[in-house]
């Protein structure tokens, strides 16, 4: 079979009008290959004459549609001519999304495993952030975070505990119940630093012994200002990238 139900595939979707130019309508159709598992991690993608035979479109329009597609993170170019699906993770720094709608656009599967689910005091770091006092209760989430049952990350969440009462009611989606309970965030402020892994996030993580985790800060906003959640998640090194879009 070959190339030929990865190229059926996007023949299907580029069939549908749309006032797109070509090439951004081949992006989107490989990028849908992505998200459905058509096409998988380290995947090789039929070459760029493969493409221009089978789709009826020019050379250029397939080269700016792969290049796009390489500066977007979603593939990698390898010796040999050969361009692959990556194998690394990307997360966007210009929009936010939850870490599950993340792993699903990229045709990954997110779950997690809890740590804990606690409803406490805050500490100073989590009163600071958050706007509260010490005698407001918060909710704390801490669980590891997969992407096709691999170790991703470790977040832990922090909420007034007003906005979650029941912490088991959480699943495996945060931003789902929110949305689900009108609380959903609208804004955010990020900071990002590198620090070496703990031995109990090595473990966790399933990492070498010189591993560096990406830890990255979230404090959310809701529409009307007030702060609903304050998430630290550290990110294996190894398998991730952010990455920031400039424009002048």
């Amino acid at each position: 079979m070959g190339d030929q139900p990865i190229l059926d595939f996007l023949a299907r979707q580029l069939s549908s009008e749309s006032g797109e130019p070509l090439y951004r309508r081949l992006e989107d159709a490989i990028k849908q290959a992505i998200s459905t598992a058509q096409l998988t991690r380290n995947a090789v993608i039929p070459s760029e004459r493969t493409l221009c035979d089978a789709l009826g479109i020019s050379r250029v329009t397939v080269r700016k549609a792969i290049d796009g597609l390489v500066s977007d993170g979603l593939l990698d170019r390898r010796q040999g001519a050969k361009t692959i699906v990556s194998s690394r993770l990307e997360k966007s720094l210009a929009t936010m999304t939850s870490f599950s709608e993340d792993m699903r656009s990229r045709g990954l599967e997110p779950g997690c495993v809890w740590i804990s689910r606690e409803i406490s005091r805050p500490s100073p770091a989590e009163m600071m952030a958050l706007g509260i006092s010490g005698s407001e209760k918060v909710v704390r989430l801490t669980r590891l975070r997969t992407a096709d049952d691999t170790p991703i990350a470790i977040e832990t969440a922090t909420l007034p505990a007003r906005f979650v009462p029941d912490p088991q009611a959480i699943k495996e989606s945060l931003y789902e119940y929110l949305e689900a309970t009108g609380a959903l965030p609208v804004r955010a402020l990020q900071r990002m630093q590198a620090k070496p892994a703990t031995d109990e996030e090595r473990q966790l993580l399933d990492t070498p012994e010189d591993t560096s985790l990406l830890v990255m800060e979230r404090r959310c906003f809701l529409a009307d200002g007030q702060l609903v959640e304050f998430t630290q998640t550290k990110y294996r090194g190894d398998v991730y990238d952010f990455v920031i879009e400039l424009m002048r």
